[in-house]
């Protein structure tokens, strides 16, 4: 099987797509809203220590938007437990492959904010959602923060990967013109 289209052997057409406009806006604002988060947990591993509190603030806000990013996550897998990921008419192997990729993007998402959330009860200062102090249910155990934070570093260094291929394989379709970037939102590209 050829992975590339040639005049013989056109793109399989992918027909009009089956996401709603809110779908696609909250896909959207995900990747968005992942990748400032992305940058600014990595920005914020540079913060010194000294003085106390901006360090803190920096982390406490990383944090909100951490649980406020998993809430909208939940209303994706919601979505998408009732709505197929690949179409049809793709070759069963670019099925299996989307099916496997977006199961590991959404458990990503997952266990980032869930080890993030962990991590930080496992300490002694108060999570803070926006300034608001959560309830504390978990004690100050430095070996349990460290092992979730070693997790959540691990699981947004795949999550990057993960994206990366999701974004060569969009980029792919798109190339192609094959419709199924066109079901993101994605205009096709100039000259067709």
């Amino acid at each position: 099987m050829a992975l590339s289209s040639t005049a013989e052997h056109p793109p399989r057409r992918v027909p009009a797509s089956p996401y709603t406009r809110t779908a696609i806006a909250l896909h959207w604002l995900l990747a968005a809203a992942f990748i400032g988060q992305i940058a600014l947990g990595w920005w914020m591993l540079d913060i010194p220590k000294n003085p106390p509190g901006l360090r803190a603030g920096w982390f406490n806000l990383h944090k909100s938007i951490g649980l406020t990013i998993a809430a909208f996550v939940l209303l994706r897998i919601v979505w998408r437990l009732r709505h197929r990921v690949a179409p049809a008419e793709l070759p069963g192997w670019q099925q299996r492959a989307a099916r496997a990729t977006h199961a590991l993007l959404y458990l990503l998402m997952v266990v980032m904010p869930v080890t993030g959330l962990l991590g930080s009860t496992f300490t002694r200062y108060p999570v803070r959602y926006f300034g608001i102090v959560l309830p504390a249910w978990n004690h100050d155990w430095p070996a349990a923060k460290e092992w979730m934070s070693a997790i959540h570093y691990t699981a947004a260094i795949l999550f990057i990967a993960l994206v990366a291929l999701h974004v060569a394989a969009a980029s792919w379709h798109w190339w192609l013109r094959d419709g199924v970037a066109a079901r993101m939102g994605l205009p096709a590209p100039s000259g067709s």
